[in-house]
């Protein structure tokens, strides 16, 4: 159990490069694999989800060779995949194992899919049923892993997601790359976009029509490596983002965070709420990317409605914490997904924010929560439910309360940043430090 830095005596500052975007750390290995030729990814993110994916497709015969966060990776094509002899081990990421199962969907051999306890928990039926529209032959156990995914000629898609989920959408573009035909995908809502961008940069025809929902694949490209700098992960950023505007007298810079416009869900909901964000672009091929001074704000109470949710999915515990100190009820709905997270992630957020006092009502799709309340700690144990992203926004909340709080779980923060707490650490005031 560690315990949380309290409330420190003065402002958080100082500057931080935040690790590796994972969405694009995972795809670049996937798509390095598929190409022709030697791919290199700078800043790649080392965490436990990352290194998943990277040990599956080592496993499927890809030469992938690591050293720190730089990977090497020389492409087989995308029918040179060779089958394993031994299940393909997902550990807890749901990204790998939902795109791999479109990808291993098209090729010649059978593979099986094994994950962790809590993988082992998310349902997989929104990928292998949209598949098996394309003819695709996968065996999930009553819709979850352990998968068996038996690799045959695919037809092309031509539908609409029943989910807003860029992971379902990303297993049906590497599945249509190998379909008979040209695909079109039907979002219910824009998804965040790196599939795309990334599959085009290595030489894919994927286009987006101009609704933004629409998406038209082209069968059987050749892919060509590519050497490119991950920028850093916007979802990580966040988690800074929200600690400098509530402690009192912070002043934070992060460094060359990626600004995918479907990514930065987060940062438009802060702006709304009145937080103080100064944006600076910085050059980049592919992605955008921007440095962000972000300063201690008074903050306004927001209401979040359904399509704006799958631009900020992994950020809500994030926006309730900010509306638990905003002057006024915020509502947050239409987040159900939160639901089928690593773990049940709109339960867990109320019961661990009512250990802090915080006055908030759980909905079936979300949260209401009444920022102008006074925090009074009940508990000072709390858990991180097995879930990084829960234990990173307790850790946040800690900063304001003088209570001293300890964590359950918190090896799960390594899932997705490894380093979090360390970076916490070179912000806080020297007197504060890490405990």
């Amino acid at each position: 159990m560690k315990t949380l830095n309290s409330k420190p005596q003065a402002g958080l500052q100082g500057h931080l490069t935040v690790p590796g975007d994972k969405s694009i750390s995972h795809r670049g290995i996937m798509f390095g694999a598929i190409s022709q030729g030697q791919t290199v990814l700078h800043h790649f993110l080392t965490s436990a989800d990352c290194l998943s994916t990277l040990a599956a497709f080592q496993q499927l015969g890809v030469p992938i060779s690591r050293s720190g966060d730089t990977v090497t990776i020389e492409g087989v094509g995308l029918n040179g995949l060779s089958g394993s002899s031994t299940p393909l081990d997902m550990g807890n990421s749901g990204t790998t194992t939902r795109l791999i199962m479109g990808l291993l969907a098209g090729q010649t051999f059978d593979s099986t899919l094994v994950g962790d306890a809590s993988l082992s928990k998310r349902p997989m039926r929104r990928v292998s049923d949209p598949l098996g529209a394309m003819h695709a032959e996968i065996e999930t156990s009553d819709g979850h892993l352990p998968v068996t995914v038996h690799g045959r000629q695919l037809t092309a898609f031509n539908g609409r997601l029943q989910v807003a989920s860029a992971q379902v959408k990303s297993a049906l573009i590497l599945a249509a790359l190998q379909a008979d035909g040209p695909s079109t995908i039907v979002e219910q809502l824009p998804t965040r976009d790196h599939t795309e961008r990334l599959l085009n940069a290595f030489g894919a025809d994927v286009q987006t029509a101009s609704d933004g929902i629409t998406i038209t694949v082209q069968p059987h490209p050749t892919l060509h490596g590519q050497t490119m700098t991950v920028p850093g992960d916007m979802s990580s950023a966040a988690f800074f983002m929200v600690a400098a505007s509530l402690v009192p007298g912070s002043k934070v810079t992060l460094e060359n965070v990626g600004m995918n416009p479907t990514r930065t869900g987060l940062l438009d909901i802060l702006q709304r709420m009145g937080g103080q964000v100064t944006v600076v672009p910085r050059s980049s091929k592919g992605e955008p990317v921007a440095d962000l001074t972000i300063e201690t704000a008074q903050l306004k109470p927001i209401e979040i409605g359904e399509t704006a949710i799958p631009a900020v999915i992994d950020e809500l515990p994030l926006v309730a914490l900010l509306a638990a100190k905003a002057d006024g009820i915020s509502t947050i709905i239409g987040a159900s997904e939160l639901r089928v997270k690593e773990t049940d992630r709109i339960s867990a957020v109320v019961t661990e924010f009512k250990k802090l006092g915080i006055a908030i009502e759980e909905r079936p799709d979300g949260f209401v929560i009444d920022g102008r309340q006074p925090w009074h700690v009940t508990d000072a144990n709390l858990d991180a439910h097995n879930d990084h992203r829960i234990g990173m926004v307790l850790a946040i909340a800690s900063l304001l309360v003088a209570t001293p709080l300890r964590l359950a779980g918190e090896e799960s923060v390594g899932i997705s940043y490894p380093n979090f707490f360390a970076d916490l650490a070179t912000l806080l005031p020297k007197e504060v430090g890490q405990p």
